[in-house]
């Protein structure tokens, strides 16, 4: 009988927040896979955990990857932990769980926290939808694709990011998503947690003037649906009634089935496109 993955969620920050069910696989697995192994080791030395540990991370991830799923094989029971979180989540954890399942290996996952949630309800703005887009890529043009794609995105957006990079960050949001409303969220669930409320042009000039300290979450409004439609209308009304026609017939529409678009897109009917341009 093959062994068991278990995602175990662990604290971001304050110790009261481990569950009693993670510290109970903690202590029967046969080995906890860790993120950063001296990290982990003080919270597993707090609980009095003395499995054997062995490190799994981005640059490993492969690697012991295969390793990790051969002793899954052999019958062993693992657990992975991240560094503070829940694992698979802004880490190289959802490897794992993949190769996992091409493996034909049962994975379970121990709920607990995670930075991105726990930001979300404390930030004051709409949780019913929400897009989820942990760290900015490095790269410049990948960058852009990602802020170009946010631009127009209705949820709200949640965000990690490192407290050096945080003005720079900020000032890159403001200019690609205009000045809507942040809540930049630090040190969650520790002594000095902040939950600040405002817009992003608002907390770049605060933050310039005061260099953040500990991780950040960035919660940021989503734009509104009935500012994109009127752009959009606005932007259609600067053809003719034949220009937008053209634009998609030459897509291959129909006539009839193009003036349904126009209408739709001019936010007029059809019988009112078929008079302008007869």
């Amino acid at each position: 009988m093959a062994g068991k993955l278990y995602l175990c969620a662990t604290p971001i920050g304050n110790l009261e927040d481990m569950t009693f069910r993670v510290i109970r696989i903690l202590k029967e697995v046969d080995l906890i896979a860790a993120e950063d192994t001296r990290n982990s080791i003080k919270l597993l030395n707090h609980f009095e955990i003395k499995t054997p540990m062995t490190s799994y991370h981005e640059f490993n991830k492969f690697e012991k990857g295969r390793k990790l799923v051969e002793k899954l094989q052999e019958g062993g029971n693992i657990a992975l932990i991240t560094d503070a979180g829940t694992p698979g989540i802004s880490d190289p954890g959802e490897e794992l769980v993949k190769m996992c399942y091409e493996a034909g290996i049962e994975v379970t996952s121990l709920p607990g926290a995670a930075a991105c949630i726990t930001a979300l309800t404390l930030s004051g703005l709409s949780t019913r939808r929400f897009a989820f887009e942990s760290f900015l890529p490095m790269d410049k043009k990948e960058r852009a694709k990602v802020l170009a794609e946010l631009s127009n995105e209705t949820r709200t957006i949640i965000m990690y990011e490192a407290p050096h990079r945080l003005a720079k960050t900020l000032k890159v949001l403001a200019e690609q998503l205009g000045d809507r409303r942040v809540t930049v969220c630090r040190e969650l669930t520790k002594k000095h947690e902040t939950a600040f409320a405002t817009t992003l042009e608002a907390a770049l000039s605060y933050y310039e003037a005061n260099p953040p300290k500990g991780e950040c979450v960035l919660v940021i409004e989503g734009r509104s649906r009935q500012e994109i439609e009127q752009e959009a209308r606005e932007s259609w009304e600067e053809l003719t009634v034949e220009e937008h026609m053209e634009f998609y017939m030459k897509q291959g529409m129909e006539k009839k089935e193009a003036m349904k678009k126009v209408a739709k897109d001019r936010g007029v009917g059809k019988r009112e496109i078929y008079q302008m341009l007869i």
